[in-house]
């Protein structure tokens, strides 16, 4: 069914919504939305360098529990 919306129906689509919601609201809505995404793209952002921070300090500590221990006596 939303395949066959072409350009036309985009336009009227829009048009309806700017007539029942008015251009002030639908801006408002817009904003809004473009925050969520900003925020949502940050917050990813976020995680992927939280893990890469956690495998580098994972990779730091190679040495063996053995070796070090023998190393303190």
């Amino acid at each position: 069914m939303l395949q066959n919306i072409g350009l036309p129906g985009l336009l009227l689509i829009a048009v309806v919504v700017l007539v029942l919601f008015g251009k002030g609201k639908v801006s408002s809505l817009m904003g809004e939305v473009g925050k969520g995404i900003t925020a949502f793209k940050k917050g990813v952002s976020d995680g992927t360098a939280e893990i890469e921070k956690e495998r580098a300090e994972a990779a730091k500590d190679v040495t063996p529990a053995e070796t070090a221990a023998k190393d303190k006596v």
